[in-house]
């Protein structure tokens, strides 16, 4: 029985929520007014997706199809899986990125697919719907396309025309991993894609001999995610593959998604799922490399296991672990060892840095910029204020571990 469209709808935008990377900041800013065309983008801010329950959000996040060729273990739309099925066709793709558009639901479209028939095919279909959105509707609102590594460079190549930011999934942090869990998938295939799509990046980046413009191609870059907690990989392996695709491959974001089990489930993965705070530690610690100077050693070498401490922040656990570089002057410490007080953030010092070199910075100056004092205490020194001995106290981390909660029995 065929089933119609806002049944496919329902499947399909349920079936896309386990793709973590559908944020869209880092694109360039286009506006139809004035120049015609549908829709527009803001550098930054959009983000999230549509949700059957009616919430006003703004990304429509789909799958074309969750039909799919590939049996990965991980994965809930894998060939072997007893879930209900459904497609759209790339035009009906269309017309539901404009009129969810019209009616003010969406900015942006996020589009994901199953593997049917071939990666070829596939990435063929979502290059033709950000095409037609583009080219015949002129819509400048933001698209966001999951690429497929087993495509052809001119299919990918010809996406990255019309895609704000298009993400190659690494889905696992090690190759035994993948081999294990996702054997149709050859890890040398994503890192090539990865590869070759930096590459046209920033050749497109160069301004041109001729008219010195630059060319328009995924201005928001590209991005990957990992799944968390499905082959055993410790956050410090995570973390320093990450560190790896930062480095050689330019990426914007690597998004972590905590491993949820799912039905008919491979005996080899896990029956219940991580705590999700790893997933937002992984995340604090991807902040702290890439903003704050730290190495991805310094984060995870705080504990014997290589992961993160669930209870404290990286920064915080980091601090406590090495209490002989504080207490740290506010008024006299370099940008570098103030970003690495627990509890400054970067526009933290940033004001710091500016309000110092006219007056002497108090501890209730830091209160104004919203810093929390009772986290800053122990490891600064400002005028009129010095933490003592409170650096050598044994109960330091449990000044800062979370309050135990009393667990319902229902």
């Amino acid at each position: 029985m065929k089933k119609s469209l806002k049944e496919r709808l329902a499947i399909l935008s349920d079936a896309a929520k386990y793709d973590a990377s559908c944020a869209s900041s880092g694109t360039t800013k286009r506006h139809s007014a004035g120049s015609g065309g549908l829709g527009s983008t803001e550098g930054s801010g959009i983000c999230h997706a549509y949700a059957p329950d009616g919430r006003c959000i703004s990304l429509l996040k789909i799958l074309l199809t969750n039909f799919c060729i590939y049996d990965c273990a991980y994965c809930i739309n894998r060939s072997s899986s007893n879930v209900e099925r459904a497609r759209f066709t790339p035009e009906e793709v269309v017309w539901l990125t404009l009129e969810f558009y019209r009616r003010n639901y969406i900015e942006g479209l996020f589009l994901s697919s199953g593997i049917i028939r071939s990666s070829d095919h596939t990435m063929e279909e979502m290059v033709r719907i950000a095409r037609e959105l583009r080219t015949t509707h002129n819509f400048r609102g933001y698209i966001h396309l999951k690429t497929i590594p087993e495509a052809s460079a001119a299919l990918i190549e010809e996406a990255g025309l019309y895609a704000d930011r298009l993400s190659i999934n690494i889905e696992l942090p090690t190759d035994t991993g993948i081999g294990q869990f996702a054997p149709e998938k050859k890890p040398d295939n994503i890192r090539r894609a990865m590869g070759d799509l930096r590459l046209k990046i920033e050749d497109a980046s160069e301004p041109t001999l001729q008219t010195k413009r630059r060319k328009h191609f995924v201005p928001a870059g590209q991005s990957t995610q990992m799944i968390v907690g499905a082959d055993g990989a410790s956050d410090a392996t995570i973390l320093g593959t990450s560190a790896r695709l930062y480095g050689s491959y330019g990426l914007k974001r690597v998004y972590y998604s905590a491993f949820s089990p799912i039905p008919d489930a491979s005996s080899k993965l896990p029956l219940i799922k991580p705590p999700l705070m790893r997933e937002h530690r992984l995340y604090q610690a991807d902040w702290l490399y890439r903003f704050y100077g730290f190495e991805i050693g310094e984060i995870t070498s705080v504990t014997q296991d290589g992961n993160l401490d669930l209870d404290l922040d990286p920064k915080l656990s980091w601090a406590l672990g090495h209490r002989d570089r504080f207490p740290v002057d506010v008024n006299r410490a370099p940008k570098e060892m103030l970003l690495r007080v627990p509890g400054f953030g970067t526009k933290t010092v940033k004001s710091i840095l500016s309000s110092r070199r006219f007056r002497r910075i108090r501890l209730e100056d830091l209160g104004r910029l919203g810093v929390s004092l009772r986290k800053v205490q122990p490891f600064i020194v400002a005028d009129g204020w010095t933490p003592h001995r409170v650096l050598e106290r044994s109960d330091l981390k449990a000044m800062f571990a979370p309050q135990p909660e009393q667990l319902t029995l229902f």
